[in-house]
C-alpha cells in the first residue's frame, strides 16, 4: 500500500493537493503525535516537496506558525519557502518556531527519508537508503523495500535491501517465527557492529527459538568482530612498521657500515618533508595542474637535498671523529639542534601544510577493516625503496665496496678500496634515503621542525633489534616492532606499550647482543 501511494502520488498530485496541505499544517500543532502523522502522510503523498520538508525537519530548518498554521522551510542559503506550496517567502513571519523532534520522531524521520530514496535511479542513493532503513527498521517501509528488492539488479544494493527487509521483519510484531529465524540468519551473515547492535536490542519477549538463534548470532558476530579487530591491528602494525622501516633503513646503512651514532638522522627526515612542502608550494602557485605529481617530483629532490647535506656533514664533522663514538653522538646531537633551529628560522615554528594527491586520498573497506590509500602507498613505496637498495648493494660497485668495508674495513683498505670515499657516499646514501622517508611521512604526520625527533629513537631500536648493518634484520625488526606496538596499545595504552616494547628489546639484546640477524665477517667475529 505504501509503495502504491508513493508511485501514484506524482501522477495524481492534484487530487492530493488538499490533503497534502492539511498534512503539512499538522506540523503547526506542536504535538509529537501530529508531527509523526504528518511525516507519514507527506512521505506517502508522492509530492515533490515531501523530501525537502522531511529533510528540513531532520536538520532543524522546518518552522511553523501556530496561529496561521503555515509551515516554512529555510534553505541552506537562508531563503524561505512555504512548505505546502513551494512559493518563496521574503522572511519568516513573527511567531514562527522550529518544529520539535524527540528520539522516536527522529527514527521516524530517518525511515521516511530512507523510503523516499529507496526507489531512486541512483544506485548509491538506493544503497544509502537501504542502510538507513536497516538502522531504523520502520515497519512502514516494508512494502517499499520488498518491491525495491524484487526489482534491484545491483548486487551490493540488493544485499542491502535484503538486510533492511530482515531488520524490519525481526522487529515486526506479527511476523512468523520462521520469518524471524530467516531474518536473523541474514543479519548474522552481515556480521558487523550494526548487525550485533540490532540483535542486541531485540526484546526479551521473543519465542524461545528466536531468542536462542539471536543469542547464537550475537556470539558468532562477536567472535567474527574479534577476528577482524585483530586483522585491523595487524594492518595498523604493518602500516607503522613500514613507516619505521622507511625512517630506519638509512640509519641501518650509516650505523652498520660506519659505526656512527648519528643523532641528526631524524633531521634528514625533516629536511625531506620540508622539501616536499617547498615543491608543493611552487606547484600550487605556478603549476597547479601538476599537483598530483608533486610527490613524484619531491622524491628525487628530497634525496639530493638530504644526501648532499649528509655528505657535507660527513666531510665536515664526522670524519674527524671516527673511533670516538661518544663525541660523535654529542656532535650529531648538537647538529640536530642547529638544523632544527635553522628550519624554524626559515619556515617558522608552526606546522606546514602538505597536501595529499588525489591518488593518495580516501580509503576503502576490505571485509570489516578500513585501509587508507596513503598508508597503502607508503607501504608499497617502502618495499620498493628496500628492494632497490638491496639490488644496489648486491649488483653495483659502490654496494660491493660498502659490504666489504662493513665486513672488514682494514682488509678492504688494503685491497685498494678508498674507505674515506665509501664513508662519504655511504653517509650521503643513508641521509638521502632519510630524505625520501620525509616525503612519505609528510603525508601522514605534521611537517614541523620536530618531525624527525618523533622517529629517531624508534629507528635506533629497529636497527639494534634487527641486527646492526643488516637490511633484512631492519625489515623484520621494523614490522615486528610495529605489529607488537599496535597489539600492546589497546591493552596497556600508547605510553606503557612503548615502555613495554623498550623493556622487551633490552631483555632480547641481553640474550642476543648482535640482534636478530648478526653480520658475518672476520672483523665482526673477531
Amino acid at each position: 500500500m505504501f509503495l502504491s501511494i508513493l508511485l501514484l502520488g506524482s501522477v495524481t498530485l492534484p487530487a492530493f493537493a488538499g490533503s497534502f496541505e492539511d498534512s503539512v499544517a499538522k506540523f503547526a500543532n506542536d504535538e509529537f503525535s501530529d508531527t509523526e502523522e504528518a511525516v507519514g502522510e507527506i512521505a506517502a503523498s508522492g509530492n515533490p516537496l515531501a523530501f525537502p520538508i522531511i529533510s528540513a525537519l531532520q536538520d532543524g530548518r522546518l518552522s511553523a506558525d501556530p496561529e496561521t498554521k503555515k509551515v516554512f522551510i529555510t534553505g541552506a542559503d537562508d531563503k524561505v519557502i512555504d512548505a505546502a506550496t513551494g512559493t518563496a517567502v521574503n522572511k519568516l513571519p513573527d511567531g514562527t518556531a522550529p518544529v520539535r523532534l524527540n528520539n522516536r520522531l527522529r527514527r521516524t524521520v530517518e525511515a521516511a527519508l530512507g523510503g523516499l530514496t529507496l526507489l531512486s535511479p541512483d544506485p548509491a542513493k538506493r544503497l544509502a537508503a537501504a542502510q538507513s532503513v536497516f538502522k531504523s527498521h520502520e515497519e512502514s517501509a516494508l512494502a517499499t523495500v520488498e518491491s525495491a528488492l524484487a526489482n534491484e539488479a545491483n548486487k551490493a544494493t540488493k544485499q542491502a535491501f535484503a538486510e533492511a527487509r530482515a531488520a524490519i521483519i525481526l522487529f515486526k510484531p506479527d511476523a512468523s517465527e520462521n520469518d524471524k529465524l530467516e531474518a536473523i540468519a541474514v543479519i548474522k551473515a552481515r556480521g558487523d557492529q550494526e548487525a550485533m547492535a540490532l540483535l542486541t536490542s531485540l526484546g526479551a519477549d521473543q519465542p524461545p527459538l528466536v531468542a536462542k538463534a539471536a543469542a547464537g548470532a550475537i556470539s558468532s558476530i562477536q567472535s567474527n568482530l574479534a577476528t577482524w579487530s585483530a586483522v585491523q591491528n595487524a594492518w595498523y602494525g604493518i602500516s607503522l612498521g613500514s613507516v619505521l622501516l622507511l625512517a630506519a633503513i638509512g640509519l641501518a646503512i650509516t650505523f652498520g657500515v660506519m659505526g656512527v651514532i648519528n643523532m641528526a638522522h631524524g633531521e634528514m627526515v625533516m629536511l625531506g618533508a620540508y622539501t616536499t612542502f617547498v615543491v608543493q608550494e611552487v606547484i600550487r602557485t605556478r603549476y597547479p595542474g601538476l599537483f598530483d605529481y608533486s610527490l613524484l617530483i619531491a622524491v628525487p629532490l628530497a634525496f639530493l637535498v638530504a644526501g648532499g647535506i649528509g655528505v657535507l656533514i660527513e666531510r665536515g664533522i664526522i670524519r674527524f671523529l671516527y673511533g670516538r663514538p661518544l663525541e660523535t653522538l654529542l656532535a650529531t646531537w648538537g647538529l640536530s639542534l642547529v638544523l632544527q633551529q635553522a628550519v624554524r628560522t626559515v619556515f617558522g615554528p608552526t606546522n606546514r601544510e602538505v597536501g595529499n594527491p588525489s591518488w593518495m586520498s580516501g580509503a576503502f573497506d576490505l571485509g570489516q577493516i578500513t585501509i587508507t590509500y596513503n598508508r597503502l602507498w607508503i607501504l608499497c613505496f617502502t618495499l620498493a625503496v628496500f628492494a632497490i637498495l638491496l639490488a644496489m648493494l648486491r649488483y653495483t660497485s659502490l654496494g660491493l665496496e660498502m659490504r666489504a668495508v662493513t665486513q672488514n674495513r682494514r682488509m678492504a683498505a688494503s685491497m685498494g678500496i678508498a674507505t674515506s670515499r665509501v664513508d662519504a657516499l655511504t653517509f650521503g646514501l643513508g641521509s638521502g634515503i632519510a630524505g625520501i622517508a620525509g616525503v612519505a611521512l609528510s603525508q601522514i604526520d605534521n611537517v614541523s621542525p620536530n618531525l624527525g625527533q618523533s622517529y629517531i629513537i624508534d629507528s635506533f631500536m629497529v636497527v639494534v633489534f634487527g641486527g646492526v648493518g643488516n637490511l633484512w634484520g631492519t625489515l623484520v625488526g621494523a614490522f615486528t616492532l610495529g605489529i607488537a606496538n599496535k597489539f600492546l596499545e589497546p591493552v596497556a595504552g600508547a605510553v606503557l606499550g612503548k615502555i613495554a616494547i623498550l623493556v622487551l628489546i633490552i631483555l632480547f639484546i641481553q640474550k642476543r647482543p648482535r640482534g636478530l640477524f648478526a653480520l658475518k665477517g672476520r672483523a665482526v667475529e673477531a
